[in-house]
């Protein structure tokens, strides 16, 4: 209001302003910077990965008015979308498409690429020569709040037994658990498969300094090495 009476003041004749709705979310708080999980388009603010992340996650009762308000999508095809979704939430079909269209066009097609891969690293689909791509802010915003240990790279320098590895960085309390693991088959390290046999040594490293373990699908461990 304040500009179309400077302009109308200053040039004489009419203004006009387009104005939109407050964008509210499901539980009824505002979408904006004041509120907490805010989403920024400066990648030194919200990463691309964290930027993706935010709209894969978005609600179902919050993504119907999203796709419709931050993409140019036709009607036609969100309601087809809508419909997809409606007959399997789980597979997040809105999210997605949501998350790929506003992430391409804020940061591009070669960050949008490398959000989905690291995306899908959380979800057991990934290789691990996509985990030894991650750069190491990227690789830090994915296993950030995962249980954490360190270890000396002089003590893997001429290689460690996985067993010892194990136990003494704090992923498993004891030898007897960590070949109970083994023997499962349980035990990954960069997304691959260990046995009783394995080594662990500086060849390993992710980013020169980490080494990501794993029981099962979902307990992690990231490893600092220095």
């Amino acid at each position: 209001m304040t500009g179309t009476e400077l302009i109308r003041r200053k040039e004489g004749g009419e203004a006009f302003a387009l104005t939109t709705p407050l964008i509210r979310k499901a539980d009824g708080t505002k979408f904006g910077k004041t509120e907490s999980g805010n989403v920024w388009l400066d990648p030194a603010r919200t990463s691309p990965y964290k930027f993706y992340q935010f709209w894969l996650n978005a609600t179902d009762a919050d993504v119907s008015a999203y796709i419709r308000i931050f993409t140019l999508m036709p009607r036609e095809e969100i309601e087809a979308l809508e419909a997809r979704h409606a007959l399997d939430p789980g597979q997040r079909i809105l999210q997605r498409a949501l998350a790929m269209d506003i992430t391409a066009r804020v940061h591009g097609q070669d960050e949008l690429k490398a959000a989905m891969s690291a995306s899908e690293i959380l979800f057991g689909k990934s290789a691990a020569e996509e985990l030894h791509a991650l750069s190491e802010q990227v690789l830090l915003e994915i296993f950030e709040g995962v249980p954490q240990g360190t270890a000396a790279k002089s003590e893997i320098a001429s290689g460690m037994p996985v067993i010892d590895f194990l136990v003494k960085t704090g992923f498993l309390k004891s030898n007897s658990e960590a070949r109970r693991a083994l023997q499962e088959n349980s035990i990954s390290i960069n997304r691959e498969k260990a046995d009783g046999q394995t080594i662990v040594d500086s060849s390993r490293l992710l980013n020169n300094r980490y080494i990501l373990l794993q029981r099962g699908k979902k307990n992690y461990f990231l490893v600092t090495v220095g």
